[in-house]
């Protein structure tokens, strides 16, 4: 794997003035990536479930920015399993600031009960599990990045810059015992951003598309393990850290289709070795044979 190493001064130069919508953005990583890019100079749109760590988050950011016309943030409750709800936010960020630069799809949550728990019986597996963690992870991160793909095309002077980002995990590619749906949602999230990285940047939308799958990160979706985690003397990623790796794919115009895995606080792209190596790990043959058949493809217009 490469090290990634976010280009502070890019990011500096690159982030001032641009709206960015984050959901997901109200704690932990995403509220760390607001006041971030708010202090870098952009403004930053904020959709999550989390209404009043929303709002004073909100509320912060523009006291520590006076100087703009417009807010340095808005806030707007937002239920990313609700199509809607999520059109809603985009909504609210082109009617205030007149177009959307970069959008960072978020909102995440761990999972939630355990569907193959050995105590399951006969009687008690005909009720239906709760799809939450699917529905938040993947189908919310689907609806985010369909959303992105209109709005981040509109108001948008010829050769600019717009970017989509999306949260994976290191579950992405890395198997998490006990983590079912959790790591369904983050495969799938890659397999997302590996479907459009060829797509959005082709004439018809232009755009970039990008992953991060942070480890291990302080934040108060693994409270539970942090105690021994931290005994163990394992690495572990500040939501800072992770948030300046995010605005840093946001910041570069030149990077598109890439995995950022974040440990602690520190960053590796892993799509090119994936790719680099595919003869060893797959076999010379069936790597030739696979690559004429994705040259065949190309874009993925012949699907349609």
């Amino acid at each position: 794997m490469a090290r990634f190493h976010p280009d502070r001064s890019l990011t500096a130069d690159s982030l001032q003035d641009k709206v960015i919508l984050i959901t997901g953005g109200a704690n932990g990583i995403g509220a760390s990536l607001v006041e971030y890019i708010c202090e870098h100079g952009a403004y930053a749109c904020v959709g999550d479930v989390a209404v009043a760590a929303g709002a004073n988050l909100v509320e912060r950011v523009c006291a520590a920015s006076s100087t703009s016309a417009l807010p340095r943030a808005i806030f707007q409750e937002t239920d990313v399993t609700d199509y809607h709800s999520i059109l809603d936010l985009f909504d609210a960020a082109y009617k205030t600031y007149g177009r959307i630069d970069h959008v960072v799809a978020g909102a995440g949550v761990v999972e939630v009960g355990n569907w193959f728990d050995p105590d399951l019986t006969l009687e008690s597996v005909r009720e239906t599990p709760s799809t939450t963690v699917l529905n938040v992870n993947l189908l919310g991160t689907l609806y985010v990045a369909r959303l992105a793909a209109v709005y981040l095309r509109q108001n948008r002077p010829s050769h600019t810059d717009r970017s989509l980002t999306l949260f994976s995990s290191v579950a992405g590619f890395k198997e998490t015992p006990g983590m079912f749906l959790y790591q369904a949602t983050k495969h799938g999230v890659l397999g997302l951003m590996r479907s459009l990285r060829p797509y959005l940047p082709a004439p018809a939308h232009q755009l970039r598309v990008n992953a991060v799958c942070p480890w291990m990160t302080d934040t108060e979706m693994v409270k539970n393990l942090q105690e021994g985690w931290k005994q163990a003397q394992l690495p572990v990623n500040s939501p800072l850290s992770v948030a300046t790796i995010v605005a840093g794919l946001a910041a570069d115009p030149t990077i598109n289709g890439k995995s950022i895995y974040v440990e602690g606080g520190r960053g590796w792209e892993i799509e090119d070795n994936l790719d680099r190596l595919e003869p060893e790990w797959l076999g010379a043959e069936p790597s030739r044979s696979l690559a004429r058949g994705q040259e065949f493809l190309a874009h993925g217009s012949k699907w349609q």
